[in-house]
């Protein structure tokens, strides 16, 4: 079994920069996201902005994926690889996930997009992923377990009639991209690794409209709902202090998105 590694102060303040740029790099694929618009266009600028940071996209080669954000339309849930034939129409909801390797350490944060105007279920999805994730952090605390967060998000999610993936989950993060513990959106409470501060974590609601089955497409990455509906996704790196949860993908002025 794979150890937890607990950051140091020093470390922590790493991810800290880390998650500022990816936060911001996250930013800036959202407000690309417009009608006639591809997802290779928006991949480049996200590796561009990044490497102008000083960084280098976590994604970029991670097990020979060839982007550098991962960007997902309607129903592709992650992992959607961005191309030149991918172009947004109005109507579309994009996710867009992306990671920023920092002077050695990780950030890792997504969020979901409306492309002009969409339906409203569409936006009630959006709305409804962003918020279970909230619900996810405010369990987030030292002496908590891993699973309290992971009930809330589903308890939230399964109040307003959608389903959460279980194939896919979050995750530990720092040095490495993927590290210990995993954090399951779904699952009882009471279970799992208890929370410490320096514990760092990937929290990240993969939420369908419909059933929660998905599968993966032959390229080996795209993943789709099964029963064709929509899917959304939000995530934010979680640091766990001694005052609480501290996320570190926030750009300079405060936003999330």
């Amino acid at each position: 079994m794979e150890l937890i590694t607990l950051k140091s102060p020093r470390e922590q303040d790493a991810m800290r920069r880390a998650g500022r740029i990816t936060a911001q790099a996250r930013a800036l694929a959202g407000s690309m996201v417009r009608p006639g618009v591809t997802t290779k266009e928006i991949d480049d600028a996200v590796r561009r902005f990044i490497h102008g940071k000083g960084g280098r996209p976590s994604f970029l080669g991670y097990g020979g994926f060839s982007g550098s954000a991962c960007i997902s339309v309607n129903q592709v849930v992650i992992h959607g690889i961005p191309s030149r034939r991918t172009v947004l129409k109005e109507g579309d909801i994009v996710s867009i996930d992306v990671g920023a390797l920092v002077d050695g350490f990780h950030g890792d944060c997504a969020a979901t997009y409306p492309c002009g105007s969409v339906s409203e279920e569409a936006l009630r999805l959006i709305e409804v992923t962003r918020k279970s994730f909230w619900e996810g952090y405010e369990q987030a605390a030292p002496g908590k377990r891993v699973s309290d967060i992971s009930h809330a998000v589903q308890r939230y999610v399964e109040k307003h009639g959608y389903s959460v993936v279980r194939d896919f989950v979050g995750h530990g993060v720092g040095a490495k991209l993927h590290e210990a513990p995993e954090v399951p959106n779904f699952g009882p409470a009471g279970h799992g690794a208890r929370l410490q501060p320096g514990m760092a974590i990937a929290v990240e609601p993969m939420v369908c409209a419909g059933d929660w089955h998905v599968k993966v497409l032959p390229d080996g990455w795209t993943t789709v709902t099964e029963d064709g509906s929509l899917a959304a996704h939000y995530e934010n790196t979680i640091l766990i202090t001694e005052d609480g949860p501290e996320i570190t993908t926030v750009t300079e002025d405060g936003a999330y998105l």
